[in-house]
This record gives structure tokens, C-alpha cells and sequence, in this order.
């Protein structure tokens, strides 16, 4: 393994908590070296376990590392991932990218002018059974439309259920991406919001239009008092009705395997993949598209 890449995490929250800091500070190419949080105590108890670093401010961890890993809301990773990116640092962002189609641009614009590696945190492409049945789905072809359904109570109570972004925009920004980047990678590229419809409870209805003519459906829900969570992705078509099987791989193994092909594209001159700031960027011009639909 080549030298291990130096690595500050931004956020301290359950998701850096439990699949970030973890995942950065076992893998054999990546050291995590430290922590900024908005809450230094946050910050300081996270460090603690991995023998990290807590940075002073942002720019402190920005100077001091190689990758820059953001954990925090989208409103707040833009600025974070934009002064990362122009410092020259390879970043491990969450998705969407940000609040706007502009700031997301802006994000992948700046990571390309400075030659730099780039990976959005769609874990689940990474799953081996996820990556096997979209394997199956492109040497078969023919599918005429997809449908997928994700709903969950995680707004209602856990660890989730205290963050206000999410409760801001619900299961569109949440799981939404995860959802649109299934059926985009298995049905080919979305590129139009036919119908949306929003509920109180946090329930989406949309169709969807990919670029061949063939159209899916999704279904978005956090609010729903639903044990365990759903989540259903399928297509159909020529031959027959293919759906994804439950989930198999833990968020930490799918991060695990994610970090393996960054760390490789970080060590190379290789700057595309299917899941970097670009698919970002592609899933937020539809996110956008719903909530101009809905407008």
C-alpha cells in the first residue's frame, strides 16, 4: 500500500460517528488525522477514539491534510467543499452536493480546475449485490420502466430524527439521491421530471423520464411508521421483472469499498468515476427539477 492519505473529517454527527471516522481511520490507505465540528466537544470526543487531531477552525484541518471528508448539512458542505477544493485537497462528500444547482456546479467546476479526486457518498453503488445486479440489468437491456420505494419512521425517532436539515427537506434530499442514482445507473440517465407530488407526512410520489424514453416511478417517505425500512428498487421489461434483493452489505463495508477505489483514483491520474462530484451534480439538477415542479 502506498503512504497512507491524510484525512480530516468536518462533522461529528451520527453518520460521521458511526460510518466516516471509523471507515477513515481502518482502512489501510487513509489515517484519520483530525476533526473539526461546530461543537469542539463533539469534535473532541470523535478525535478521542482514533487518536486524532481537533483542529482549531476549518482552515486548520484544511492546511494539515490531504483528503477533506464532510459530514454536515448541504447548505453548509458547499462553502466547506469550495475552500477544500481551491487549497488543492480531495474530498469525500456527502450528498446532494449542496442547496443549489449554482453552488453545486461551482463544487464540481472547482474540483476539476485544481486536478482533483472527488467521491459522493452513494454507498450503496458500492454493495456487491447492487453492483452485480446492475451488471445483470446492462447485459440483459431491454427494460421498460423501473420503480423505486424507500420509506421509513427515521424522522420520527433515532438517531437521525434530531437533524434539521433533514426535517427541512425531508426524504427528497435525504434518500432521494440514493433512490434517482439506483434507477439513473439501471434504466439510463434521468432527464426530466414528468409529475411530483408532495404530501404532509413527508411523502413523495414522482415519475420520471430517462433519456432512451423509458420512465420510472419513485416513492419517498421518513415520516411513516414503518419497521424496518422499505426499500424496494426494481425494473421490468423483456425479460421480466429484475428487483434488487435486501440490502446484504453494512454501510461501513459499502465505505470500506468506496475508499478503496478513491484511494487508488487519489494515487493515480484517474479523476472520474461513476460516483464522484459530477454524479452530484447530476443528481441535484433533479432535485431541482422536482422542486420546480412542485413550484
Amino acid at each position: 500500500m502506498e503512504e497512507q492519505l491524510r484525512v480530516g473529517l468536518i462533522g461529528a454527527g451520527p453518520w460521521a460517528s458511526t460510518v466516516h471516522a471509523p471507515g477513515l481511520a481502518d482502512h489501510p490507505g487513509t489515517r484519520l488525522t483530525t476533526v473539526w465540528a461546530r461543537r469542539r466537544d463533539a469534535a473532541a470526543e470523535l478525535a478521542g477514539r482514533y487518536g486524532a487531531e481537533v483542529a482549531d477552525d476549518v482552515d486548520t484541518l484544511i492546511d494539515e491534510v490531504d483528503v477533506v471528508a464532510v459530514a454536515v448539512p448541504p447548505a453548509v458542505q458547499a462553502d466547506l467543499a469550495l475552500r477544500a477544493a481551491r487549497a488543492g485537497k480531495h474530498l469525500l462528500l456527502e450528498k446532494p452536493l449542496a442547496e443549489t444547482v449554482e453552488d453545486a456546479r461551482r463544487i464540481v467546476d472547482t474540483i476539476a480546475d485544481n486536478n482533483l479526486a472527488s467521491m459522493v457518498m452513494l454507498t450503496l453503488r458500492f454493495s456487491p449485490e447492487v453492483v452485480d445486479w446492475l451488471a445483470e440489468l446492462d447485459k440483459l437491456g431491454g427494460w421498460a420502466g423501473g420503480s423505486a420505494q424507500w420509506l421509513s419512521g427515521a424522522l420520527l425517532g433515532g438517531a437521525y430524527s434530531g437533524s434539521q436539515w433533514r426535517h427541512d427537506d425531508g426524504a427528497l434530499a435525504d434518500v432521494g439521491p440514493h433512490a434517482f442514482d439506483l434507477l439513473d445507473a439501471a434504466l439510463g440517465p434521468i432527464t426530466e421530471v414528468l409529475a411530483a407530488h408532495h404530501a404532509d407526512n413527508d411523502l413523495w410520489h414522482l415519475i420520471l423520464g430517462h433519456e432512451n424514453g423509458v420512465t420510472s416511478t419513485v416513492t419517498l417517505s421518513m415520516r411513516l411508521a414503518t419497521r424496518p425500512t422499505v426499500v424496494d428498487v426494481a425494473v421490468y421489461g423483456a425479460h421480466g421483472y429484475r428487483a434488487l434483493g435486501g440490502r446484504q452489505t453494512s454501510a461501513q463495508q459499502a465505505y470500506a469499498l468506496m475508499l478503496n477505489d478513491f484511494v487508488a483514483m487519489a494515487h493515480s491520474d484517474v479523476r472520474t468515476h461513476a460516483c464522484d462530484a459530477r454524479r452530484g451534480l447530476h443528481l441535484q439538477l433533479i432535485l431541482d427539477q422536482v422542486r420546480r415542479k412542485l413550484a
